[in-house]
């Protein structure tokens, strides 16, 4: 029996060429401590009724110490320690430095969503990777520090903002596994979730990077709506903005189209498809009254077509 055949007890499958590493330290920690309570535990009890007080049995001399006792309790436990670190060290270097070739994907954590950028630009609030070659995401974080977690690949490292961090992990198999946030960042902390899909083939994830590039562009005229909509859940607008007129930290969309917004300062701004655009790519030029100035720019991470697919997402909702 392999260690790694041990997960699914104390830990979730394996489902990454680096899980097995990780589990077979947790596993010898994890069963060292248990070796060492036990022995200590039955010695101690050994002991408790060994020397338990008796009638008409006087205290005896005790030596002051035994050395070579000292000396074995000692060099066990620093060995064990060393040879912990020693193969706990190793992982982490493993985990820490990405094969050259691997496949690189952005990754960028805001409230609460996480959104991967693909080298073709594709941006999807899923994970989707080829099976059988390494991934590398670079990370970072649009507000507060946010961390990704694949328990099923062992993998978690925190995305910062202001900063890029790295990890790496090979899916042999094709599947589905689960991606947390594991540093509390907010009120919908929770729900912060997405997942990684491992298609069943190199040909099947380039089909899928192919199509996801091009949804809008299969929509016709009348459809487009739809395309804002997909872009009104994937990129972060339904975080601030709401459908259905509840305030949130963005004002709501519902019945906004064709009329006039109060402004901080002063003043007020009719909602069409200049102010929408302004708004996208520079979302501090008019700030609607009793709202803070925390959206970022969309400039450059939005394309002209799927700003007018955002925007006729509005007229629809109106």
């Amino acid at each position: 029996m392999s260690y790694g055949s041990l997960a699914g007890f104390w830990l979730p499958r394996q489902a990454s060429t680096t899980a097995g590493s990780v589990d077979f330290v947790f596993n010898a920690v994890t069963w060292i401590g248990i070796t060492f309570f036990v022995l200590i535990t039955a010695m101690l009890a050994v002991f408790l009724w060994k020397y338990r007080a008796r009638p008409g049995h006087a205290a005896q001399p005790s030596p002051d110490h035994n050395q070579r006792l000292e000396v074995t309790w000692t060099v066990i436990p620093v060995l064990i320690v060393v040879w912990i670190f020693w193969e706990g060290f190793e992982g982490f270097l493993d985990l820490a430095t990405p094969p050259k070739n691997a496949y690189e994907v952005q990754v960028l954590g805001q409230k609460w969503k996480w959104l991967f950028t693909y080298p073709n630009g594709v941006v999807d609030e899923n994970l989707h990777v080829p099976p059988g070659e390494p991934v590398r995401l670079v990370m970072t974080s649009q507000d507060v520090i946010h961390s990704l977690y694949v328990p099923e690949f062992r993998i978690k490292r925190d995305a910062v903002p202001g900063r890029y961090e790295k990890q790496w992990f090979q899916a042999p198999e094709a599947g589905e596994h689960q991606i947390f946030c594991a540093e509390y960042c907010g009120t919908s902390h929770s729900a912060m979730l997405a997942k990684v899909i491992v298609h069943r083939s190199r040909p099947e994830f380039e089909r899928w990077l192919a199509d996801a590039g091009n949804f809008i562009d299969k929509l016709p005229p009348e459809k487009l709506w739809e395309g804002g909509e997909k872009l009104y859940n994937q990129r972060g607008c339904k975080q601030c903005h709401s459908i259905d007129g509840t305030s949130g930290i963005g004002p709501t969309f519902k019945g906004i189209w064709g009329h006039a917004q109060p402004l901080r300062g002063g003043g007020s701004a009719t909602v069409d498809e200049n102010y929408v655009r302004e708004s996208i790519v520079d979302p501090q030029a008019k700030i609607v009254a009793g709202y803070e100035p925390v959206m970022p720019t969309f400039q450059g991470r939005l394309k002209d077509k799927e700003i007018t697919a955002l925007i006729e997402y509005l007229k629809k909702l109106d």
